[in-house]
């Protein structure tokens, strides 16, 4: 199988984005978002004990480092369930190591280290385990496993484009909130499926303020404390999301396959977002957004994306307030 291939296998929606990426762009893209679905594999792995994560994660960073061989790690999880699309990449990870090697090494060098960063991050993580005491554990956590991913790309784009390196200092820490605005979203999407598996990424004092403890929080003759944390985490993740969109805004209008790369996955959270605030369906299943909503977005977004009158507008469409 192809990367190409292998990226659609592992999400669909991030690919749609990716492959709006110009040129040797979209194949750095696709090495780096590969290479972080075997990290994710490890991390959310239901079948491994933790320190067994723990050990299989630092081995992907000494991997990356040239320490140790791929092999080391596919035949660990060669009988891994290849329903699950992240088992299939992981088992392609010699590959993907092959395609980041083709890569000119300016690139090649910011995908590994950033990568590295990120795999050592959940690595911490799962050895710490699921304790989120406050805001300041989830924006950790969340750091490391999105908001790293922002500077990566970031660091990409600004190799690949002279006007986004100009103005990269100033996207830097933009990037970092855009990561945690597609994490936080997708917390609240998957608030019961990682409850489900052990996790609840809700800080404690989030709970606490509702007079609710995890578990009750899943329980239905709580759903009106309940709804108060979900505010809660709506509201984090829409200061986020106004912080993400003035990222996009930022990339020059003339970079439009950039843009669009990152205008997807924003427009995709911010409707996320909306069909979940003050919904209790969240804590009973995922909240997801149709088929038809994602291709009337990539429709108009690829009309319009270069218009930054028209994003502030399609978000207040999208029930997210765009200046406070």
């Amino acid at each position: 199988m192809n990367l190409r291939g292998l990226l659609r296998v592992a999400s669909r929606t991030f690919a749609i984005g990716i492959e709006q990426l110009p040129g040797v762009l979209c194949d750095a893209g696709t090495v780096a978002y590969l290479l972080l679905r075997v990290s994710d594999y490890l991390e959310d792995n239901e079948d491994m004990p933790a320190a067994e994560k723990v050990v299989l994660l630092n081995l992907c960073a000494e991997i990356l480092n040239g320490n140790a061989q791929p092999i080391e790690l596919t035949s660990r999880i060669q009988n891994a369930d290849t329903s699950n699309p992240d088992a299939v990449v992981a088992q392609h990870v010699e590959d993907i190591l092959a395609r980041l090697a083709l890569l000119p090494q300016e690139a090649r060098e910011i995908i590994t280290q950033h990568v590295i960063h990120s795999t050592l991050g959940m690595a911490r993580w799962v050895d710490r385990g699921p304790q989120v005491n406050d805001e300041a554990d989830l924006d950790d956590y969340i750091f490391e496993v999105a908001g790293r991913v922002g500077y990566l790309l970031t660091h990409l784009f600004a190799w690949y484009s002279t006007a986004i390196r100009n103005k990269k200092e100033m996207l830097l820490p933009l990037a970092r909130e855009f990561g945690l605005a597609l994490q936080t979203v997708n917390v609240i999407r998957g608030l019961r499926k990682d409850y489900e598996r052990g996790w609840v990424y809700v800080p404690k004092k989030f709970l606490a303020a509702a007079n609710l403890t995890a578990q009750e929080l899943f329980q239905p003759e709580n759903r009106a404390e309940a709804l108060k944390v979900l505010d809660m985490l709506a509201d984090k993740a829409e200061r986020h999301l106004h912080a993400a969109l003035t990222c996009v805004k930022s990339l020059p209008r003339w970079e439009h396959r950039i843009r669009l790369a990152c205008i997807f996955p924003l427009m995709f959270a911010i409707l996320t977002l909306a069909i979940s605030r003050r919904n209790t369906q969240v804590f009973e299943n995922e909240a997801k957004i149709t088929r038809e909503e994602v291709k009337r977005i990539v429709m108009e977004a690829t009309l319009w994306g270069w218009s930054n009158s028209w994003l502030d507008s399609y978000c207040k469409k999208l029930n997210v307030v765009t200046e406070k």
